[in-house]
């Protein structure tokens, strides 16, 4: 007993779509999470200068401590280093720094009411501003200073 031939098409069947080549695909996953790492290093810029502001006012015995100058230097270092890893590019520095730097002048500025987060009599707020613009400034002159690293991807 013989089994029937399976029926064998004459014309070669066409491919219905073709897929990207993987180098694109690679390429746009590569885009979209340096876009992710720069709005998370906006967001950082944002909490870090939030988190310093609110500590600008902590009192031990009655007498101001400089905390949120720690704060805001190790923060500033921290979402520098984070947003140039992330982003690849020497000017993503720039990242967290403009919001850090706009909510730190709007913190300045009093308002109709009267309020004003940062005055000037405060010495841990000026403090805290200098170190923040200071260490913002030599992360980006660190990144404008270094050699351009190599790239691997062919």
């Amino acid at each position: 007993m013989t089994l029937p031939a399976a029926p064998v098409p004459v014309v070669e069947e066409e491919p219905a779509a073709e897929a990207p080549p993987p180098g694109r695909v690679l390429r746009l996953v590569d885009v979209v999470l340096r876009v992710v790492g720069g709005l998370v290093a906006v967001a950082g810029g944002v909490l870090t200068a939030l988190i310093a502001l609110l500590l600008s006012t902590v009192r031990v015995g009655g007498q101001l401590i400089g905390v949120s100058v720690v704060v805001t230097i190790a923060g500033a270092v921290a979402v520098s280093w984070f947003a140039y890893a992330t982003v690849g590019r020497r000017w993503a520095v720039a990242l967290p720094a403009l919001p850090w730097f706009v909510l730190m002048a709007g913190a300045a500025v009093r308002t109709a009411e009267g309020d004003l987060l940062v005055a000037g009599e405060n010495w841990v707020g000026l403090a805290m501003i200098t170190t923040g613009a200071m260490t913002f400034a030599v992360m980006a002159f660190r990144q404008i200073l270094s050699p351009q690293p190599r790239r691997h991807d062919g």
